[in-house]
């Protein structure tokens, strides 16, 4: 199986499986506990913390440990607002991850919050013209996410976020598709968070475990709990800590910083030429998302005239695990929200096609995909 949909999950690895293992194996421990091997444990959750946090250039206190990027977003969002209620303003874009856009949905209906939503051009870049215009002397939050998953375009956010300080509010952005393969840089200094006050970031994008992320909150920023209980995670994330999850999350963290760079440049490399190769070979083929500006490793496309199911299954057949955008919508039937805030038809959105590399392919597995990706699609489109 010829697996290119990291977008979603990228495949566990070694590293993590390992530091998961060492954990599972090592006997029952709680890094709350006193005894020895409550210790043990704490230091393992201190070294993930450290894993994470020096990835992104944060300090190890400004890392919160979640159960993913879905419940990192929820605790910003949620958390944050709460907190600092002031105007009872949120500044999003049209085309954010659900667990923001739900979240905003949720303050509006319970909590009284008005929500401001950003529209993007055809390449799905956010109007930034439009986002300063927003946000007023009373806005609480300024949410955009770093890189959009169906699509792959990278923001620009730094201007957004000199905006919100103006006026004082805060800003998260959801770094979860842009961390494992971007230069992120939640310190000062470095692009493209170094504004920013908050930022969510998921274990499994990185090759870690499912089930484990991570909000990174700068210090003096208030916020309140989702969860309330002990006082695991300075008391800003009640409940027994997922030490296995954690300590995966750490070391797939670590494995991916250290070629970071290399594995980027290749990805790109990879990516241009097989959507170059797929926009020549099939009719009615169009990348989606900025054609630069973009995620490594991403290459997405809707292909007018084909079914964007029939095409997810005849790649499944061939051996090709693909997808038609965010898994967090698979299996729905309608048009993506992200491509008809882009500005497709309904008729063209429904059309769309995901390929997410995890690492470079080796040159023969390269081959092998063009090979049968462009022989599914040549089908379809005939």
């Amino acid at each position: 199986m010829l697996y290119l949909d990291a977008a979603a999950t990228a495949p566990l690895r070694p590293q993590a499986r390992e530091a998961m293992l060492r954990i599972l194996d090592g006997g029952p421990a709680n890094a709350s506990s006193v005894h020895t091997a409550g210790k043990q444990a704490k230091s393992v959750l201190q070294q993930a913390r450290h894993q994470v946090a020096s990835a992104v250039g944060a300090r190890d206190s400004e890392v919160v440990f979640t159960a993913g990027g879905t419940e990192a977003n929820n605790l910003a969002l949620k958390g944050i607002a709460v907190a600092n209620p002031r105007g009872k303003h949120i500044v999003t874009t049209a085309i954010e991850h659900s667990s923001i856009r739900r979240s905003c949905e949720f303050l509006a209906r319970v909590a009284g919050f008005e929500i401001t939503e950003i529209g993007v051009d055809e390449h799905g870049r956010v109007d930034e013209t439009a986002a300063l215009a927003a946000i007023r002397d009373d806005t609480t939050l300024v949410s955009v996410g770093l890189a959009n998953g169906e699509v792959g375009t990278v923001q620009s956010i730094d201007q957004i976020a000199e905006a919100a300080h103006r006026v004082g509010a805060v800003m998260h952005t959801d770094a979860v598709q842009a961390a494992a393969s971007l230069p992120v840089n939640f310190g000062t200094g470095g692009w493209p968070g170094a504004a920013v006050d908050a930022m969510s970031v998921a274990s499994h994008k990185f090759g870690g475990p499912q089930g484990a992320g991570a909000l990174l909150v700068r210090r003096g920023i208030a916020f309140e709990p989702l969860l309330h209980g002990g006082g695991q995670e300075a008391g800003q994330r009640a409940g027994t800590e997922n030490m296995a999850a954690i300590a995966g999350f750490g070391a797939a963290v670590a494995a991916v910083m250290s070629q970071a760079g290399n594995r980027a440049a290749a990805m790109v490399i990879q990516r241009d030429a097989f959507v170059t190769r797929l926009v020549e070979a099939i009719p009615g083929a169009q990348l989606t998302g900025h054609p630069t500006e973009r995620v490594p490793n991403h290459a997405s496309f809707v292909i007018e005239g084909i079914s964007g199911e029939s095409m997810l299954v005849d790649l499944d057949v061939a051996g090709i695990a693909a997808s038609s955008g965010s898994a967090c919508s698979a299996g729905k039937k309608e048009p993506s929200g992200i491509l008809l805030a882009m500005g497709y038809d309904p008729d063209v959105a429904v059309t769309a096609l995901r390929f997410t590399f995890p690492d470079p392919l080796d040159d023969a597995a390269f081959e092998q995909l063009l090979d049968k990706a462009l022989g599914v699609l040549s089908r379809q489109a005939g």
